[in-house]
């Protein structure tokens, strides 16, 4: 009798037709639910089946099956099984399968599976989920998954998984795995993994930051590589100085507790009647301290050499160099160091060696 009364209830079979929200064969309430509807723009109760509309489809409790429209999808419940959308899914409770949209998929809670879409996918809270996102995949707590998006990925809370963003990777708080992207990686809290971008920022962690610029403020335990590594306990100095390779120079030196990087700009020694040269240059090396004040560095670097308008130099160069360095530092912000090394110079254009020469510089270290 209760399985007679059921099904005296639930209006057409389950089969909704619908032109229009109101204009259907079954109606809207909350003791029907639909098993297969077809129609212009639908409203029901509940699905647990297939519904395919032409412009949209609103569910006011759970979708169980597949919903398709051209336009729009809302679930107000869960969905679990496959939707699609020309612009946009809403689920405001979870989604446990596929949710793929021309523009937006939302999901109010939790997410399971895989949510793809042409600009952004929001999830408000939990989720262990594919994304793929044209622009933008915004998560909210315990996230984890992997997150591939076009222009960045937000995690306001932990994540646990894989980033790959086209510009930018945020992480609110912690963060485990690996972030890729073309310009910065961000964890607010501790990175427990790596980080691959052009600049690297972590509070604290261990694991690996590999870019060109590389930063954490607290505590790391890894490894740093880039052209510029900065935490607490590095030392940031401007060097002047001259030589035969270049007559004068500026530089930056990151000086830590093993390594350090030098970035510089400088004018190559040809005559200024004859015109300009200047010079771009890059080392990396290792120093010690061998007594006190006094310290042994070897470096090796890169320079780039621009002619400009110099009559006797060409156009433009590259040098490749090594440099052993002696330091002395009369006070905690002036030192005095003496280098000699060997470079060689070689042509951009052409496997062809413009000239081979020893060299000598010294000069002044501040701060």
């Amino acid at each position: 009798m209760v399985a007679v009364n059921a099904l005296s209830q639930n209006k057409s079979a389950g089969i909704n037709i619908s032109a229009w929200n109101k204009v259907a064969t079954q109606p809207n309430d909350s003791s029907q639910t639909s098993y297969f509807n077809l129609g212009l723009y639908s409203s029901m109760n509940q699905l647990n089946g297939i519904g395919l509309n032409i412009i949209a489809s609103t569910v006011n409790k759970n979708v169980n099956g597949i919903q398709i429209s051209s336009i729009a999808n809302t679930a107000k419940g869960s969905m679990r099984g496959l939707q699609i959308a020309g612009i946009t899914n809403i689920n405001g409770n979870k989604m446990a399968g596929v949710s793929v949209s021309g523009l937006t998929n939302i999901i109010g809670h939790d997410a399971y599976g895989v949510a793809i879409s042409g600009m952004i996918n929001i999830i408000g809270s939990q989720s262990s989920a594919l994304t793929i996102a044209g622009l933008m995949n915004i998560s909210g707590d315990n996230t984890s998954g992997v997150h591939i998006s076009g222009l960045s990925n937000l995690s306001s809370s932990t994540f646990n998984g894989v980033m790959i963003g086209g510009l930018l990777n945020i992480g609110g708080k912690d963060f485990n795995g690996v972030q890729v992207s073309a310009l910065a990686n961000i964890v607010a809290s501790e990175m427990c993994g790596l980080q691959i971008g052009i600049a690297n920022y972590t509070t604290t962690g261990k694991g690996v930051q590999l870019g060109i610029v590389n930063y954490y403020r607290e505590q790391f335990d890894g490894l740093q590589l880039g052209i510029v590594n900065i935490n607490p306990d590095t030392k940031t100095q401007m060097m002047l100085y001259g030589g035969n390779n270049t007559k004068f120079n500026v530089a930056v030196r990151f000086k830590n507790q093993l390594f350090y990087n030098i970035i510089g700009a400088g004018l190559y020694p040809y005559e200024i009647k004859k015109g300009f040269s200047g010079a771009l240059q890059y080392r990396a090396g290792m120093w010690k301290q061998l007594y006190k004040n006094l310290s042994l560095s070897g470096d090796l670097g890169y320079q780039h050499i621009e002619g400009f308008k110099a009559n006797d130099c060409p156009s433009r160069l590259y040098s490749l160099q090594a440099r052993l360095n002696l330091e002395y530092q009369l006070t905690s912000r002036f030192g005095l160091f003496a280098t000699g090394g060997y470079g060689i110079n070689r042509f951009y254009n052409k496997n062809a060696t413009f000239e081979k020469k020893p060299i000598f510089e010294a000069g002044i270290i501040l701060f």
